[in-house]
């Protein structure tokens, strides 16, 4: 059996979409007619990732309840590096 490319992989084939004029003229000016088909790719790659970790964390939640959000708070701030006593100014 057969199994579908993974986002990203696969042979590249063309679509249709169908965008706003101003969609279309802002993703030009910020990419030029050739990098148009890069670009959107890469985007729609993000937001499968994003929804698939979304649908992690609320399977996560449904098992384990829900998040401790100051948990997550003190976490965001490590990456961040906003923790008490650090000692680089970015």
């Amino acid at each position: 059996m057969a199994t579908s490319p993974a986002p990203g992989e696969g042979p590249v084939r063309p679509v249709s979409v169908s965008l706003h004029e101003g969609t279309i003229a802002a993703l030009k000016a910020r990419t030029g007619k050739r990098g148009m088909s890069a670009y959107v790719e890469s985007l729609i790659q993000r937001q499968l990732e994003r929804d698939r970790l979304r649908e992690l964390i609320e399977d996560a939640e449904a098992a384990h309840g829900p998040v401790d959000r100051s948990a997550v708070d003190a976490k965001r701030a490590i990456l961040r590096g906003e923790t008490a006593g650090s000692t680089d100014a970015a």
